[in-house]
């Protein structure tokens, strides 16, 4: 009964350790899986972030992203708003969720403003009474160009053409850019605007086509000097900067460096989101950039956002994920940081482990001594009644008596410890019992059978 209790229990625990282990194994090895919302419909981040999501796979990263697609920016920011989504592709001048932080600058866009040279447009005040070609008429990007214009004194107007336009006013014309060379070279349009990553082909075509149609091959990029003043004024923007000589030429284009505004696409994570994973997702993306560019080259857009100090960019208005901060400054968590609870959890199940085998076996200790000590009990019982009877029959059944429980004690001992105090009070108990009953049946051989029992059983 002892030993199968003993089985049992050592069992047990053990399947319980071996549980414990295997799913500690489990959670800590399974990649992680996000829902990502990506957008806009068409636009360069979905195919960009598939192709994130199958290099991850393929690569056998700790984190999987499941694609969900919606049709516009406003669409994924809603999904990561009411928590549809653990990460988002977001334009925050258009829709910012509240629980939104940064991980990575997909793509940043810049207002950008081209004008013959002979157009004698030299600055934002100039375009007044001018008309203003809009290309890639997106309504955000429309209400972008009159956010800037209106901070000059310009109202954005739609004027038909053949009217004049108001002094304090520029006209957007809509059109597409393959009409672009025969506005200019009609002068429908004094100017060109377009919202665009300004590193991308189009920008360049954009920019090929003005010098074209300039009498002097020359091309001039209108900036904004408030740059700090509308960064402040409407933080969901950007301040980009675009550098001397990008769209190249000779001269080159822009003759130095241009200061303007934008808007960003960026990869956000819900604020709930645990810094580990966070950072796992910032790494890997940074990491496979330049493979994914092979084949997506609006990867080579993606940068980190700016910041100075880790206060400046968590306390920020578009503020940046800790977990992301974590790689950028490559303080991420440790082993040891990332896994604290469980292991915590671990020693604390394991001590309670340890805990739960010292009881059993004080329990199996105690009933092992209980047992002996019945014996011993009964043995010395069978003493007193072998000294009160003389009767053949009795004195041979206390004498099989003893037998039983001598070899029941001896079973015991031999496969399980007994205290040596335990087992010198159960001899000594058997060497009585015996003795007596062999005084009082007068058996010669029962001493000897019963000196050799008790030498077996020490």
């Amino acid at each position: 009964m002892g030993l199968r209790i003993r089985r049992e229990a050592f069992i047990l625990v053990l399947a319980a350790v071996v549980a414990v282990v295997g799913i500690a194994a489990l959670y800590f090895s399974r990649a992680t899986t996000l829902t990502v919302a990506v957008a806009p419909k068409g636009g360069t981040e979905p195919a960009l972030l598939q192709a994130y999501a199958e290099a991850l796979k393929a690569r056998n990263k700790d984190v999987r992203l499941k694609i969900l697609a919606f049709d516009g920016v406003r669409e994924s920011a809603e999904a990561l708003r009411d928590r549809k989504a653990d990460l988002a592709v977001v334009r925050p001048d258009i829709a910012l969720p509240a629980n939104g932080l940064t991980l990575a600058i997909l793509r940043e866009q810049a207002v950008i403003i081209l004008t013959p040279e002979a157009s004698g447009i030299a600055a934002m005040p100039d375009l007044a009474g001018k008309r203003l070609g809009f290309i890639a008429q997106r309504s955000a990007d429309k209400a972008l160009i009159s956010e800037l214009l209106e901070h000059d004194g310009i109202t954005a107007a739609d004027v038909p053409e053949g009217q004049a336009v108001p002094e304090d006013s520029v006209a957007l014309v809509g059109l597409e850019e393959r009409d672009l060379a025969a506005a200019l070279s009609e002068k429908r349009i004094d100017a060109v605007v377009t919202v665009t990553t300004p590193t991308t082909p189009a920008a360049r075509r954009i920019v090929g086509i003005v010098r074209q149609a300039s009498p002097d091959n020359r091309v001039r990029v209108i900036g904004e000097q408030d740059t700090a003043a509308l960064a402040e004024q409407m933080p969901k923007l950007s301040t980009v900067t675009i550098p001397a000589g990008l769209f190249g030429g000779n001269p080159r284009v822009p003759a130095e460096d241009v200061m303007t505004v934008g808007a960003s696409y960026r990869l956000m994570a819900r604020d709930s989101l645990s810094r580990s994973v966070a950072a796992s997702v910032t790494q890997h993306l940074f990491e496979m950039r330049g493979g994914l560019a092979d084949t997506h080259p609006a990867a080579n857009a993606i940068h980190a956002p700016a910041y100075e100090s880790t206060a400046e960019a968590t306390s920020a208005k578009l503020p940046i994920h800790p977990g992301a901060i974590d790689y950028f400054e490559r303080e991420q968590e440790s082993f040891i940081e990332r896994y604290e609870t469980w292991i915590y959890l671990v020693a604390f199940f394991g001590g309670g482990v340890g805990s739960i085998l010292a009881w059993l076996r004080q329990r199996l200790s105690r009933v092992r001594r209980e047992r002996i000590a019945v014996a011993t009990e009964r043995l010395l019982e069978i003493r007193d009644e072998a000294g009160e009877t003389t009767e053949p029959a009795r004195l041979t059944a206390l004498a099989d008596e003893i037998d039983g429980l001598a070899a029941d004690i001896a079973r015991f001992a031999l496969h399980r410890y007994a205290e040596a105090r335990t087992m010198s009070a159960a001899t000594i108990a058997i060497e009585a019992a015996r003795a007596t009953v062999m005084r009082k049946a007068r058996i010669p051989d029962a001493r000897q059978s019963s000196i050799t029992r008790v030498q077996a059983v020490d």
